[in-house]
């Protein structure tokens, strides 16, 4: 079978911004279609090729409607994130991060609830602030009136990036809520 794109399976542009209804109206209506016990009786070459369309349509769908992933499978097609990929963040943030990671580290030995809200409200703001930001990039780049497509995509792969490493913040946190 031929290698589609997810975007390309849905008849969805290529966009960081989809229409979700559009995509949710799609899914369904492929699940219906592409349901296997529809086809128990047909060929085993037909029964493998509904089981390879009905999967390709659920992988598409959880990928497509989750806003993270999708920026990440957009990247991955503008081949802006490979695997093994070995992205260094810009220093500044690396140095903020740092003195959070610290204080987290901290309070594994000494509980400090008080230290525990500061840093969260802190990651709270870093997340809305890179949310802000991202949104103009993607808007800027779905609108497909900038001559720098590539440019916008590196910026969106860098807040990806912040992002990801700001979850294992989010993680380690949480870890520190419920041990308290």
């Amino acid at each position: 079978m031929l290698e589609k794109s997810y975007f390309e399976f849905y008849d969805l542009p290529v966009t960081f911004q989809l229409d979700e209804s559009r995509l949710k109206k799609k899914f369904y209506a492929f699940s219906k279609e592409y349901h296997p016990d529809f086809y128990a009786n047909e060929s085993q070459e037909k029964q493998d090729e509904v089981m390879e369309l009905s999967t390709l349509n659920n992988k598409a769908y959880k990928v497509l409607s989750d806003p993270l992933k999708r920026i990440e499978y957009v990247l991955e097609l503008h081949e802006m994130l490979t695997e093994g990929d070995k992205y260094t963040l810009p220093q500044e943030f690396l140095m903020d991060m740092m003195d959070v990671n610290e204080a987290l580290m901290d309070m594994e030995f000494d509980p400090d609830p008080a230290r525990l809200m500061e840093l969260t409200s802190e990651v709270d703001q870093l997340e809305a602030s890179l949310f802000d930001e991202l949104k103009k990039l993607t808007d800027e780049f779905d609108a497909k009136n900038n001559s720098d497509p590539n440019g916008i995509l590196l910026k969106i792969k860098d807040i990806w990036y912040r992002q990801k490493y700001l979850q294992r913040i989010r993680t380690s946190i949480d870890k520190l809520r419920n041990k308290n």
